[in-house]
């Protein structure tokens, strides 16, 4: 069974549909990236995964034993969130809430997954600096850490290389990638999307069509070559990986 399956999905704000009759399911080991137009609903189809929203109709319908608290999520960046003054092994610990329930203290174990996951991401060396006094780059390595404390299954990225710089945001893509290989599931909002198709092993394209197929049928599609160019990062580039 998939980790998530969402049956004949309806999305949006009020009586105000964004997305209609949307059906696609996430297996383990997937990376699944999602694109489309600003407005499309991507965010909102994020936030309705993660249980944040309720949909219009339809259902979303979670698989394998995956409970709400399991889903690991890094949101896109607000100014607030930057400042936040708090000292890095706070934050990736705070990951740990979702299984702490009510108890107001993190066990060993707890303790130990976020130094594990430090380690993971190469931040341990930051671990008692001050959120707000670190790059872009090193916020987002300590966010992304934070969400492994959350889940050993699944991610979901909204933009997270948003605002980066060209160096970091290679080397962020290079992370999410050898976490996928690691056996986490990807789900990543994206306007990149020659890095989507470098990366993911499906796409869910939306827009006045929808579109959800693994990579090499989007590449091959209508869709698929309005965005990806060949020659231009595109089809016959991405063929060489």
């Amino acid at each position: 069974m998939a980790l998530i399956t969402a049956k004949d999905l309806c999305i949006g704000y009020d009586s105000d549909a964004l997305i209609k009759n949307l059906n696609f399911s996430i297996n383990s080991g997937d990376y699944l990236c999602i694109i489309g137009e600003n407005g499309s609903g991507k965010s909102t189809l994020m936030k309705t995964l993660l249980g944040l929203r309720s949909p219009l109709s339809g259902e979303i319908i979670k698989g394998e034993g995956l409970k709400d608290n399991e889903i690991g999520y890094l949101p896109q960046q607000t100014q607030i969130q930057k400042d936040f003054p708090a000292a890095v092994r706070e934050i990736v610990l705070s990951g740990c809430q979702g299984r702490a329930g009510l108890r107001p203290f993190y066990t060993k174990e707890e303790k130990q997954l976020a130094e594990t996951n430090m380690e993971r991401l190469g931040i341990t060396h930051l671990r008692n600096r001050c959120y707000r006094e670190l790059s872009g780059g090193q916020q987002q390595r300590v966010l992304l850490a934070r969400a492994l404390c959350a889940t050993r299954k699944i991610l979901l990225l909204d933009e997270p290389v948003s605002g980066l710089d060209p160096k970091v945001t290679q080397e962020m893509y290079d992370l999410i990638a050898s976490l996928n290989k690691d056996g986490i599931t990807i789900v990543m909002i994206s306007h990149d999307i020659a890095q989507a198709v470098h990366y993911a092993s499906h796409i869910l394209h939306i827009g006045e069509r929808i579109f959800y197929c693994s990579t090499n049928d989007y590449l091959m599609s209508a869709p698929g070559r309005l965005f990806v160019t060949p020659g231009k990062g595109g089809f016959k580039e991405w063929q060489k990986h």
